[in-house]
């Protein structure tokens, strides 16, 4: 195989503007031997594996061929050009594979069911009560209770974030789950 002469950077210009305006096959082919191996030794540079630096070098050059037209010289040079396309297609796949499609009958894609309006009513009423509950505590009961359930920290995490002892925090817990139980049963006292 014969080796390529370099291409300058203004000819690279030249020939994306040509392949834009006439869909020029000799001048893509030009810019494809240039910028192909380039691009997927980028890729490889950016971590890809081989099978995906090759594919995102094939989605580049399709793009440099699809988008050419909308290519300005005065805005960036071809290198940048096709350069940020391909990182842009290295972006996509990379949240391809963080996102996998589901498959046809997969759970993620089967609806949760409907629920019923009286278990809607008696989970939204349980919930109304636990509030009320809450407001009857004595503050720093329900201080800790808020932390444990709205903040999701520990007991431990609790006593660091207080400075109380882990004693102290335990002890509290435990007064305040008497309390919630006994006006949650109806019991106000």
């Amino acid at each position: 195989m014969q080796r390529q002469a370099p291409v300058a950077p203004g000819e690279l210009d030249a020939l994306v503007v040509t392949v834009g305006r006439t869909r020029d096959r000799e001048a893509f082919v030009a810019l494809y031997r240039h910028f192909a191996p380039r691009v997927k030794a980028y890729l490889l540079r950016l971590g890809a594996d081989d099978t995906t630096a090759e594919e995102a070098t094939q989605e580049t050059m399709l793009a440099v061929w699809r988008r050419a037209d909308s290519f300005d010289p005065s805005q960036a040079g071809a290198s940048t050009w096709v350069f940020t396309i391909a990182r842009n297609r290295r972006i996509d796949l990379i949240r391809r594979e963080r996102r996998p499609e589901a498959e046809e009958g997969s759970a993620e894609l089967i609806p949760d069911p409907a629920v019923p309006a009286d278990q809607k009513i008696a989970v939204e009423e349980r919930d109304r009560r636990v509030r009320v509950a809450l407001e009857v505590l004595p503050r720093e009961q329900a201080a800790l209770i808020e932390m444990a359930y709205y903040q999701d920290l520990t007991q431990t995490a609790i006593a660091e974030k207080t400075g109380l002892p882990l004693g102290t925090v335990k002890s509290r817990f435990r007064l305040a789950f008497a309390r919630l139980k006994r006006v949650l049963d109806g019991d106000m006292s």
